[in-house]
């Protein structure tokens, strides 16, 4: 079975991404990053204005449209209201991200097994597959630029078809620019040069000076067209929305420095590995392939230095520090795998047991955690634990017993197992975790102003994962402190909790107010107040 696996190493991936992401796709409750993507997208569809985009009918220019662009194709071919059309293109991504992971590391002269080995770590991390449903952009951005320079590693390492790969990487790299600006050329792309410098030393530089120059100017070009476009054809509002944006990086969410110093968590399962990867005193003397782990060391973490200097922080802002933590990684675990069996030193045997054999017993006590969390919901979903009681019992087992007898390679596929049947059986379950009785969906106050015959408006900008729920326009009325009545006679007002006491204030002289209903989109234990709002019938007195 694991020789297939190894030669097999692009079927193998597409196989673990279609039984841990596609299957279940539409399970994970939408977040508010995604509704933004997922609204965009839905309105270039109904208005056909694939360039200026807009949400809830207004300027969007936050973000380049290059992903809500793919979104909004897989929308049109399998359903404008299918969860799983509008995540395919994001989960594809990190489809994508793995098969370049593969073909990188063979570049590096890594063997087909490790550059597996690395794909494998890479698309199981935590926030590399995460990342898709919290901020779906960044898997573009980031998958987008690991292409490119894996062209651009292919055009620093040989003078072969120079131009060639010269304007593929210069593609790949436009494309991660219009997927979220230069975010990626900061996070990877800079990172990766300047370890490249460290570590091979840009050797015969001055021949490919030339072709290199012009693929920059060819990767600005692609990636900037849109920004250019936008800020001729809309000007006012690209400029307001650009100085907002700029000002976040270092007024909103500021961090310490050292903010970012656990990065190495991020990689979920891979935590306890990751960070040994990291200890290049007593890697570098064991490892293999020397120059490729010093690339992979240097690339990790200079852009960790390089992110810790930016003021504004957010842990999904480490996502692309996980591609080149995942290689590092590799090293790591090839070395367990050739050598664990040999080794006696407690100090290298003990963690491998500690993260190991943590994995085995969370395997092993998962049942009783999954039966606990049903409850009342047990019959619901009585299948689906039974199949993942039964996958974490026997990985759980046999994790024990490959790990007793120093069976590492085993180990590890078990751990990538252990992964994939978490999502393939246990992940519907999550449902039961939203239960909220006060739940109401937005989406049916299209029935209120149906039989009424109104518009309805919002009180302050509308939180998107309502406006999604809602699926039309909600205009704002209340900006900067500012309330512009509808000249209607009779409307209807969408407001926040802390606002209700204010706004009729303000209407209560001239207008009728009729509380008529509360809409709540909190799932299980959540009551946040941003996804509550209050629905009152205005009419003049």
């Amino acid at each position: 079975m694991i020789k297939t696996i190894e030669n097999n190493p692009i079927a193998t991936l597409s196989i673990l991404i279609v039984l841990m992401l596609l299957i279940h796709l539409d399970v994970p409750n939408i977040t508010i990053m995604e509704a933004r993507n997922f609204i965009t997208a839905r309105e270039i569809i109904q208005d056909n204005n694939w360039i200026l985009t807009t949400m809830n009918g207004e300027a969007r220019y936050q973000k380049p449209p290059l992903p809500t662009w793919l979104t909004a194709i897989s929308a049109l071919a399998f359903g404008t209201q299918s969860l799983f059309a509008l995540r395919l293109p994001a989960a594809l991504m990190v489809l994508f991200l793995g098969f370049f992971s593969y073909y990188f590391s063979l570049k590096l002269e890594l063997s087909k097994k490790h550059s597996l080995n690395n794909s494998l770590i890479l698309v199981t991390s935590f926030y590399v597959f995460g990342i898709i449903n919290e901020a779906p952009w960044d898997i573009f951005t980031h998958g987008f630029m690991f292409a490119g320079l894996y062209y651009l590693f292919q055009f620093f390492e040989t003078s072969e078809k120079q131009w060639k790969r010269a304007f593929i990487a210069a593609l790949f790299i436009g494309l991660s620019i219009m997927s979220k600006g230069p975010v990626s050329l900061f996070a990877v792309f800079l990172p990766f040069l300047i370890s490249y410098g460290i570590v091979f030393k840009y050797k015969n530089f001055k021949q490919k000076l030339v072709p290199f120059i012009i693929a920059v100017i060819l990767f600005l070009a692609i990636g900037s067209w849109w920004f250019l476009y936008v800020r001729i054809a809309d000007t006012q509002a690209f400029l307001e929305i650009a100085t907002k944006e700029t000002g976040n990086w270092s007024s909103y969410n500021v961090k310490p420095f050292y903010y970012y110093w656990s990065f190495f968590s991020q990689s979920g399962l891979w935590t306890i590995p990751a960070f040994i990867g990291l200890l290049y005193p007593y890697l570098i003397k064991r490892v293999t392939y020397k120059k490729a782990y010093k690339f992979t060391f240097w690339w990790t973490i200079i852009a960790v230095v390089l992110l810790s200097a930016i003021p504004e922080k957010k842990a999904r802002y480490l996502m692309p520090v996980l591609i080149p933590l995942a290689l590092n990684t590799g090293f790591y675990i090839q070395y367990l795998i050739q050598e664990f069996y040999k080794l006696t030193a407690k100090k290298e045997t003990i963690p491998v047991y500690f993260n190991f054999g943590l994995i085995a017993l969370i395997s092993l006590i998962l049942p009783i955690g999954l039966y606990v969390i049903l409850k009342d919901d047990f019959n619901n979903y009585l299948i689906n634990y039974v199949l993942t009681a039964l996958a974490s019992l026997t990985i759980g087992v046999l994790l024990l017993k490959n790990l007793i007898r120093k069976k590492i390679k085993n180990v590890f596929y078990l751990t990538v197992l252990f992964m994939v049947a978490i999502f393939l059986f246990g992940l519907p379950i999550s449902k039961t975790l939203n239960k909220n009785k006060d739940f109401n969906a937005i989406n049916t106050l299209h029935t209120i102003e149906n039989k009424q015959q109104i518009t309805t408006y919002s009180i302050g900008e509308i939180t998107p994962e309502l406006l999604w729920d809602y699926n039309g326009i909600l205009k704002d009325i209340y900006k900067n402190e500012q309330l512009e009545v509808p000249s209607e006679s009779k409307f209807g007002i969408l407001v926040m909790n802390s606002d209700v006491e204010k706004i009729t204030d303000q209407l209560s002289n001239d207008y009728n107010l009729e509380l008529t209903e509360t809409y709540n989109l909190n799932v299980g234990s959540k009551n946040k107040e941003r996804l509550i709002r209050q629905f009152y019938l205005v009419s003049k007195k």
